[in-house]
């Protein structure tokens, strides 16, 4: 079932007339049905490469947040075998909208961490919307130090909105489980990698997004807040969420320019939702090449380089 943006109207129309003349072809059509579906195949082909090509910062956030993008759980199946979740934070309980655990990539041993959005309504209920709470940094806390004890780097997929803004998480310490999780992220004496695969939002992404190397998907945002919780703050008016999102710079284009992540993933024409298998296959070898850079680098040296990584931001545009 696809679903299409609004600012792919065009090809939603090319592909509707393809599938009534599919419908037709299946019924006996002629060898002028087939010859008008290969020829409105290439123009529906055509037309998103042109739209995809010239993607505001705005499409790119309506992209980075298409129900049908792949996620954690996609990523983690395409790419980690023998994955063994793990779960709780041996203080409070266990939040289902950060995974984590340990398994295998491309035969080495990994630990993964990342925000799980949800693909229906159960799901996205379930794992908050990728929303993490207190317990969610912690359990990723406690992850990292295990895999920092055992000698295992780690992979952190990052796709959130922010952390949970509710009164439960600010009692159970909010800012501080975050804090701490930076932290922890800083301190890794393995090498450790991030992706932003969709959204990376705020401190709720940073948190685990702390890393020797920030990787992000083509259509990806990472932003300290959303377009529109920045037009509300700046305009009283969320509806300007298209002009916050051109004004804030939050494309992976954006970030690279200024030195934020290290590497773009580029997705298949028309997003990652559009081929997930090829955007995921892209992901583990863009991952891939950041731990084998890493991978003979000892212990302090891996943290005397994400530190100087992190220090430098900003240097050339005070």
């Amino acid at each position: 079932m696809r679903s299409y943006l609004d600012f792919e109207k065009p090809v939603a129309e090319i592909e509707a007339k393809i599938d009534e003349l599919r419908a037709v072809g299946d019924t006996g059509g002629s060898e002028a049905i087939t010859d008008e579906v290969s020829r409105l195949e290439v123009k529906s082909k055509l037309a998103l490469q042109d739209i995809y090509r010239e993607l505001t910062p705005w499409q790119k956030t309506q992209v980075a947040r298409h129900p049908l993008r792949p996620h954690c759980v996609d990523y983690i199946g395409g790419l980690i075998t023998d994955f063994a979740p793990l779960a709780g934070d041996r203080k409070f309980g266990d939040d289902d909208a950060i995974i984590g655990g340990f398994g295998r990539f491309r035969g080495d041993s990994i630990c993964v961490i990342g925000h799980e959005k949800g693909s229906d309504t159960e799901s996205r209920l379930k794992h908050n919307f990728g929303m993490a709470r207190p317990e969610g940094y912690r359990k990723a806390v406690r992850l990292m130090e295990m895999a920092d004890r055992f000698g295992i780097p780690v992979i952190c997929l990052v796709d959130t909105a922010g952390a949970y803004p509710g009164i439960g998480a600010e009692e159970r310490g909010q800012a501080e489980a975050i804090a701490r999780s930076t932290e922890t992220c800083l301190m890794l004496g393995v090498p450790n990698v991030a992706l932003i695969l969709g959204e990376g939002g705020s401190g709720g992404a940073i948190a685990i997004a702390t890393a020797n190397r920030v990787l992000m998907m083509e259509h990806a945002v990472y932003s300290v807040i959303s377009p529109e919780g920045a037009a509300s703050i700046l305009w009283r008016d969320t509806t300007k969420a298209q002009e916050a999102a051109t004004n804030m710079k939050i494309t992976a284009q954006d970030m690279m320019r200024f030195g934020v992540i290290d590497t773009i993933v580029q997705e298949p024409t028309g997003g990652a939702h559009r081929d997930p298998k090829a955007a995921i296959m892209a992901a583990g070898e863009a991952i891939s090449q950041a731990l084998s850079a890493l991978g003979n680098l000892d212990r302090e040296t891996v943290r005397q380089q994400r530190r100087e990584k992190f220090l430098a931001m900003g240097r050339n545009f005070g």
